[in-house]
């Protein structure tokens, strides 16, 4: 067939072939690829910095053309005499590269994919957007696609194309805002990020994926093509088991843990751990020391490592500081093999301002609210999401799904609620914007966490989810048909401030604020409750735990004993953080490591004894787990003795077969003969002494007691004490 040069740009107009070589077209399929015009049929591909492009036919390894360069730009056409599937043979200056060609491909996204997308109920979004491997008419690649509306141009940039937008601009899905384009024989391991051009050509700085599953480590900020091959799990049985007590009545005691602090090692620069270590060294201290779950801050990338993964900005790929997805996915497979559950910190109130993240992603505040006055943290540097949009609120569900289904992820513990369910958070009058009845609540979050909670206890209803909420905003663990939000749990970060403030008091005047230790027994109920002694407390110059403890260095780790035992004996479910279990001196550092070495000397070694007995008569008995979120099975023994700053609680069973005593002592002072009422007769026996010597302390006290016909405490029996000094006892008495 004879045809003219010209005939090879039939369909097209010279401003758009001048905007396509300078990387400004907005539709690069009505021009690249194949295109039949009558009896025409052309190819077009733009390879800037290509000597030659042969076209070869798929199937034979036929040569059908050799392309013209038709643009100096490096825009190439030629007629192909047939509609045969073609291959690309691409001579560059130092290699040859054969490859189908992107713009040979249809549609890739389904009609329904883009209305659940618009929607925000695509809740599979990682599998959906991002770059997602996979095979299309027979041939393998990456599926590229990326929601940004308001985007000119946008194009995949990445090794494989040298990081020239020119080469991979995508096809605009209008209906949903989402471009789209197969880039063939590409795989898994691949570097790539967006280029985008804002709705005024402007070039914007490339972006990261914002559903990328995997990304280099900080401070590089490419984001990877992760592998699409399901990791084998081998957690059956842990997974049936954990819906069997979906409600979470049993004991959780948590370990909360910086993975990139835990263990350093010196000889190896200082690094951290990766996560095949870690399942090494650190489950097995975690299941020895009786902990029933690992929490860790958060591990979604992050690009500041100071901000211990609160500023995240890949939220569903988990950092690459400390190893690849599939190790991360081991690291949950082994802990469920060890019996122990992993909790992960998410963080959907707000994000880094980074420019190469979500922050004005194609030009316009996409993620973000526009008014500052909504859309900015002022505390923290950070953007807000804007909880009105349906494909932010998809985003951030398909995120905790992420999570939740694909690694097996036992519990998310949801960052920073406060902030998000009030408008005025840390604002000054005029500083923010009232919701439409005039008030300060933020109802598109309210909302958001019905929602969210609705769906994870549909999809997960094995997982649960705990808010660290520092108000009195009412119902956070009520379910949402009840008009709460949902949650399963919520920190007591009232007790936590309560508490910690009574025990940094010097024993002789803790007499005066003898309430701080029982008001949360006030509350205790009005919601599900978890006890926490986390990482904020240890930070910022707060120092440490035992740091907070008044006296001498003796008296100090016996406060710290005695906090504890009130800890595992009150009502609530325990979180303790790293260093904590050795009475680690120092403030936590996200630079250093815990501080090992206290183990060498016998009284910081005593307080790890503790906690491993205190986990262990924790989960054995359930005299200490029923009354967690029942008020059935608690009362208090002796709760007004200010005087002498002792605290007594009862605790039992659902069926009242037995019964654990727990005395505190927070004086100095033994208290010889201090009688107890107690509800029936019998022996009491001691099952735990925070005084004794093998945790450090002078041994004082009785193995039992008999509770004999004597009235005390409004009870028509009792049983006569030796209390330790700054101690705490746990007794217990069986039918």
């Amino acid at each position: 067939m004879r045809y003219e040069r010209t005939d090879l740009m039939i369909g097209t107009v010279a401003e758009g072939l001048q905007a396509l070589v300078e990387g400004r077209h907005g539709d690069p399929f009505s021009i690249l690829g194949h295109h039949r015009y009558d009896d025409l049929d052309v190819v077009r591909a733009l390879l800037p910095g290509a000597v030659s492009v042969d076209v070869v036919e798929a199937d034979t390894n036929r040569t059908l053309t050799r392309l013209e360069v038709i643009h100096a730009g490096g825009l190439f056409a030629g007629a192909i005499g047939s509609a045969a599937r073609y291959l690309f043979r691409i001579h560059w200056q130092d290699a040859v590269q054969e490859t189908e060609d992107p713009y040979s491909f249809g549609l890739l996204l389904g009609d329904l994919d883009l209305h659940l997308i618009s929607q925000g109920t695509h809740y599979d979004l990682g599998r959906t957007l991002g770059a997602v491997p996979m095979e299309v008419d027979g041939v393998q690649g990456v599926r590229f696609s990326v929601w940004a509306p308001n985007a000119r141009r946008v194009s995949v940039v990445g090794d494989f194309n040298s990081w020239d937008g020119r080469r991979h601009p995508m096809r605009l899905r209008p209906s949903a805002g989402v471009w789209e384009i197969f880039i063939p024989r590409l795989t898994h391991g691949e570097r790539y990020k967006f280029e985008l051009l804002d709705a005024h050509g402007d070039l914007l700085p490339q972006k990261a994926d914002p559903v990328a599953r995997a990304s280099e480590a900080a401070p590089s900020t490419a984001s990877i093509v992760a592998s699409s091959r399901p990791f084998r799990w081998n957690d059956e049985d842990w997974m049936r088991a954990r819906r069997a007590d979906r409600a979470g009545t049993g004991a959780i005691s948590v370990y909360e843990v910086h993975p990139g602090s835990w263990l350093r090692i010196a000889e190896e620069g200082n690094r951290p751990l990766d996560w095949v270590e870690l399942s090494q060294r650190l489950i097995p201290y975690a299941r020895d020391l009786g902990f029933t779950h690992i929490e860790f801050l958060p591990i979604m990338e992050h690009p500041f490592g100071g901000s211990w993964g609160y500023q995240p900005l890949g939220l569903f790929a988990p950092t690459g500081r400390y190893g690849m997805p599939e190790d991360f996915a081991y690291f949950v497979d082994r802990c469920h093999a060890a019996g122990i559950g992993v909790i992960l910190d998410w963080v959907p109130a707000h994000f880094p301002t980074d420019v190469w993240g979500l922050a004005r992603f194609d030009g316009t505040a996409l993620y973000e609210h526009e008014d500052p006055r909504e859309g900015f943290h002022r505390d923290w540097n950070t953007l807000i999401y804007n909880l009105g949009r349906n494909e932010v609120k998809g985003f951030l569900i398909a995120s905790a799904l992420e999570w939740l289904e694909h690694y097996h992820v036992d519990a998310l513990r949801v960052d920073a609620v406060a902030s998000m369910l009030y408008r005025d958070y840390s604002r000054e009058e005029g500083e923010w914007i009232p919701n439409q009845y005039g008030g300060r609540e933020n109802l598109e979050a309210v909302e958001f966490f019905k929602h969210l909670n609705s769906i994870i206890h549909e999809r997960c209803p094995h997982a649960l989810t705990v808010a660290e909420e520092s108000t009195a905003w009412p119902g956070v663990t009520r379910a949402p048909e009840e008009g709460g939000l949902g949650f399963d749990f919520k920190w007591n970060m009232g007790w936590m401030h309560d508490t910690l403030h009574y025990m940094q008091d010097d024993p002789v005047h803790r007499k005066y604020h003898h309430g701080a230790m029982t008001f949360g027994m006030i509350y205790a109920y009005s919601e599900r409750f978890m006890l926490p002694l986390s990482h904020d407390e240890v930070v910022h110059g707060k120092g440490s735990l035992l740091g907070k403890m008044p006296g001498d260095h003796w008296q100090r780790l016996a406060n710290l004993r005695a906090y504890y035992g009130f800890m595992w004996g009150h009502p609530g479910k325990k979180l303790l953080f790293m260093g904590g279990e050795l009475a680690q001196e120092g403030e936590w550092s996200h630079d250093g490591s815990v501080h090992w070495d206290l183990l060498d000397r016998p009284d910081h070694a005593g307080i790890l004894q503790l906690i491993r007995d205190l986990n262990r008569l924790y989960n054995r008995e359930p005299a200490l787990q029923f009354s967690d979120l029942e008020p059935g099975g608690f009362e208090w023994a002796v709760a007004d003795d200010a005087e002498n700053s002792i605290y007594g609680m009862l605790r039992s069973p659902q069926d009242r077969s037995s019964y654990i005593l727990i005395i505190s002592n927070f004086t100095p002072v033994p208290r010889h003969d201090y009688r107890v009422g107690v509800p029936m007769e019998g022996r009491f026996e001691v099952v735990l002494n925070t005084d004794a010597a093998i945790y450090g302390g002078s041994d004082l006290g009785q193995v039992e007691a008999w509770a004999e016909r004597q009235p005390a405490h409004g009870k028509d029996f009792s049983v006569l004490l030796t209390l330790p000094p700054l101690a705490t006892v746990f007794l217990r008495w069986k039918r």
